[in-house]
């Protein structure tokens, strides 16, 4: 089956596109990815998505755009394989992540229930595509106890896993998240989950900086004309969520635009410049995953890490990692077989292919589910 695979993150700097081919064989899934891309949002959207992730958004703009992106994404699709040697006509599946805007993995109250919102209708892009889709993977897993995310952990352990020795996948995007694999056969559980901010505060801090004109420290510029500053770092250290126990979840909910201004701001006491706080907001995310990584370098004998997403582009963020895990082999997933940028699409390629079989598809030990089942909606 070919399926192609699409995500758009918590970075809302565009859409994956991920074509993979899988097969069955003596009961393994062999896979083949054979075309990747990403096409880059423009600014006005990016703007109006971030305004949806208010939870004050109108509720006819939210509507409006789930159904917008659904035409958006099928045009990207098809604009993208344009310009690549698959045919349109050969796709037999689409399996889209979509949209968030909205994640709440912990609530209470009478009405509140842990939610999820991911928009980029399925029906509408099956059927502008002609295609089957399938999405909408992540209430299924709360309906069932868990968190909702992270889901790209039971893909990890489903491909990378080894009998020799641990290894941590860790994928920096927005917010960034670590699978620990203890080899195969160790007798301690995969663990998995989000650490805190990825590149998302680091973006926010581009777009004040230069007043919308650039919404990312390209190539670590801006952190490395500055100086990490201690007494602040310690101070960002003390959120809340780096305190909570795994498995745990989070977002723009608690590392969004809001809180990116206000840190801003805050830095002044510190008399800092521009520059000193993108590399204090560039630690903070290199130091918050390391510290957790730490945790589990000898009961799950970890002797790799391999990183993916866009943090991977950051030369600043992946020295303050190295610098951080000493003694670890810090290497991207590229060493893995898998394009460190087009991971994710190619994970929800893999969960939407598995789901469309009624396969298991994520890992509870990751997202605190009850238990194992089948993610993901079809539009026929």
């Amino acid at each position: 089956m070919r399926v192609c695979g699409l995500m758009s993150g918590t970075s809302l700097d565009g859409l994956d596109i991920a074509v993979v081919d899988f097969s069955l064989d003596n009961g393994k899934v062999r896979h083949e990815l054979l075309f990747f891309d990403t096409i880059p949002y423009p600014a006005e959207l990016r703007e109006s998505l971030a305004c949806l992730m208010d939870p004050n958004a109108p509720l006819q703009s939210v509507s409006s755009m789930n159904m917008y992106l659904g035409e958006m994404y099928v045009d990207y699709v098809k604009t993208a394989l344009e310009n690549s040697s698959i045919p349109y006509d050969s796709i037999d599946l689409i399996s889209s992540h979509g949209q968030t805007i909205w994640h709440e993995p912990l609530a209470s109250g009478n009405y509140s229930r842990p939610n999820t919102m991911q928009i980029g209708d399925i029906s509408v892009i099956a059927e502008l595509s002609g295609k089957p889709v399938i999405g909408d993977f992540r209430p299924r897993d709360m309906a069932v106890g868990g968190q909702g995310a992270p889901l790209v952990p039971f893909a990890d352990q489903f491909l990378f896993q080894t009998e020799q020795n641990g290894r941590v996948l860790v994928n920096i995007g927005g917010i960034s998240n670590i699978t620990v694999l203890p080899p195969d056969g160790l007798g301690e559980k995969v663990i998995a989950y989000d650490t805190g901010p990825g590149n998302m505060i680091i973006d926010a801090f581009a777009a004040i900086h230069t007043n919308g004109l650039e919404n990312v420290d390209r190539d670590g510029r801006f952190a490395s004309a500055g100086k990490v500053h201690s007494d602040w770092l310690d101070v960002l250290l003390q959120h809340h969520y780096f305190q909570l126990p795994a498995p745990k979840s989070t977002g723009r909910e608690d590392f969004g635009t809001d809180y990116s201004e206000k840190l801003w701001k805050d830095a002044d006491r510190f008399n800092l410049s521009p520059e000193d706080k993108f590399a204090t907001a560039t630690m903070l995310t290199a130091k918050t995953i390391a510290t957790e990584i730490d945790k589990f370098r000898v009961s799950h004998q970890v002797t790799e890490v391999f990183v993916s997403g866009g943090g991977v582009h950051n030369p600043v963020l992946l020295n303050h990692l190295r610098e951080s895990l000493a003694g670890l082999q810090v290497e991207m997933t590229e060493n893995l077989g898998i394009d460190s940028d087009a991971k994710e699409a190619f994970v929800f390629a893999l969960l939407g292919y598995l789901g469309f079989h009624k396969e298991p598809n994520h890992a509870p030990a990751a997202t605190g589910a009850r238990r194992q089942t089948v993610l993901g909606k079809i539009a026929w």
